[in-house]
């Protein structure tokens, strides 16, 4: 069944309202008709089973059939504060942390990251980045669109963090996997953890002394050194894991 994102102001009683690129995806692409039926999420954690009523050249109206608080968010908000990477990475990143249940994802500027950003270019990737984090959270069922942050520098980065009941950064240099076990079994009865993840080169050692610092507990990834694009994905295959209910 097709699944789309509204926004919440476009919710009534018993009908709501769909927009924007999706009507002319829902009309032209898909080719829906009066009387099928459409998943709708309002990006704030409430689904909606419907079935169009009218289309019209601007919007398409559809009628609740049945509602019901979405079951497939984590227990916990996972924010993933991700070093800049080179290229189109963090196109592949976004989609692939939204499709493992992070909540927001916070573009990091750190020492050793490579990227540059003037103003527009960082607007125009933000708007990017969103549009992959929505396509993501279809794909994959979420009750929310995560949210893609604009660019911190890393000390703005941790002080965003210091909110967050707890942070982790995995680093090659953390004690060994019984001590990484113990820290993450730890976060059972956190409701935000913020993951730190280097950019290509890793994390300055003063960076990685100020997050530990600020609360981060350092932990390791294994053996093997994985490029930036995986530790992350990594670290989040593990908290889900880690936290998924029944």
């Amino acid at each position: 069944m097709p699944r789309f994102f509204v926004p919440l102001s476009q919710v009534r009683e018993e009908e709501l309202v769909i927009r924007g690129n999706d009507v002319n995806h829902i009309k032209n692409v898909l080719r829906m008709h009066p009387g099928d039926e459409v998943s709708i999420s309002d990006g704030q954690g409430m689904d909606y089973f419907c079935r169009i009523k009218t289309i019209e050249r601007e919007e398409i109206c559809l009628s609740i059939e049945n509602s019901w608080k979405s079951y497939v968010e984590l227990p916990v908000r996972l924010y993933l504060f991700q070093g800049l990477p080179k290229g189109d990475k963090m196109e592949l990143i976004i989609q692939k942390a939204v499709e493992l249940g992070a909540y927001e994802i916070i573009p990091v500027r750190t020492s050793r990251v490579i990227v540059k950003l003037d103003e527009k270019k960082e607007v125009k990737k933000l708007t990017r980045w969103q549009q992959i984090a929505e396509g993501g959270a279809k794909q994959s069922g979420r009750g929310i669109v995560p949210e893609i942050k604009p660019v911190m520098g890393f000390a703005q980065a941790l002080a965003y963090a210091r909110s967050l009941d707890g942070m982790i950064i995995p680093y090659e240099k953390a004690e060994g996997m019984a001590n990484t076990r113990k820290i993450i079994s730890g976060l059972k009865d956190k409701k935000s953890i913020g993951i730190f993840i280097g950019p290509e080169g890793g994390f300055d050692e003063k960076e990685v002394e100020a997050a530990i610092e600020a609360g981060a507990s350092p932990v390791t990834l294994g053996r093997r050194i994985l490029r930036t694009e995986t530790a992350g994905l990594a670290m989040l295959s593990v908290l889900m894991f880690e936290f998924e209910e029944e």
